[in-house]
């Protein structure tokens, strides 16, 4: 990650979606040490909205597969705070089970969610975080966009989505002030792996903790670069997932043909 300016700052306003889950309640509480005001968007029910208190955050209800509401609560953070500094795109949920037949409804229920619930997310928060003078926007993608899991297709291709929106859309974010980029852990310990959880435990495999991947989230915001991926590994730390560029095109005479700069991505620049 680059050495940037320090941030958050202190009166910055931040959005997680997906925020009273593992990840969200432990970057909540980070970035409420930095005294910056912490919105949680998430589900109504009452043991969302007491996690919240617990934690001294705003509770907003959202599901983040409705654009229209994306869009309205980005506006009422802004009315009541006068600014959006970051938004956390870390709503995200997995198939119910892993057998051979591919249930197509859930699999449609899981890209809605952990795919366009980001891509709507990104839309709403974008021209408030340039009109507060730029930001950042942190993806939680996972290690299945990286390396897909056979065990659940559809969680493998909305987190490979994810992955290639953060990508493809860096540069344009970038020429206005605004950061983003994936958070990519490998296992973690929250409520996603219950149902898997013993084999972990059987077989001594190390998961994350939740404060780990909070970790990284905080340094996104503070020092991450346009377009990356950082991968979260259990005694690996967080570091820059390195994307192989494809074979380049050849020109008539047999030389590496040159990609023009405006549609390069960001790990060519």
């Amino acid at each position: 990650m680059t050495a940037a300016a320090p941030a958050p700052r202190p009166g910055s306003v931040a959005l997680i979606t997906g925020g009273t889950g593992g990840f969200g309640r432990a970057l909540a509480a980070k970035l409420g040490e930095r005294a910056v005001t912490v919105v949680l968007a998430d589900l109504d029910s009452e043991r969302n909205r007491q996690v919240a208190a617990d934690l001294g955050a705003e509770f907003e209800v959202l599901d983040v597969t409705d654009r229209a509401a994306n869009v309205a609560l980005v506006e009422r953070i802004e009315a009541r705070h006068g600014r959006l500094d970051a938004a956390y795109l870390n709503a995200g949920i997995s198939a119910a089970k892993s057998d051979d037949e591919l249930d197509l409804d859930e699999f449609l229920r899981v890209v809605d969610v952990d795919l366009f619930g980001v891509v709507y997310g990104a839309v709403a928060a974008r021209p408030a975080i340039k009109r507060a003078g730029g930001g950042a926007i942190v993806v939680t993608a996972s290690l299945a966009g990286l390396s897909p899991m056979a065990t659940d297709p559809g969680y493998s291709v909305a987190k490979g989505g994810a992955i290639a929106f953060v990508r493809s859309m860096a540069p344009r974010l970038a020429r206005e002030g605004t950061t983003i980029t994936a958070i990519c852990p490998g296992f973690a310990d929250t409520a996603i792996i219950d149902r898997i959880r013993d084999q972990f435990t059987q077989a001594g495999f190390p998961v994350l903790s939740a404060e780990e991947v909070a970790d990284a989230m905080v340094a996104a915001w503070t020092s991450g670069e346009p377009g990356a991926a950082y991968v979260v590994q259990p005694g690996v730390g967080t570091v820059p997932y390195r994307f192989k560029g494809v074979p380049s095109a050849k020109t008539a005479g047999g030389e590496t043909a040159v990609v023009p700069e405006a549609l390069r991505p960001p790990s060519m620049r």
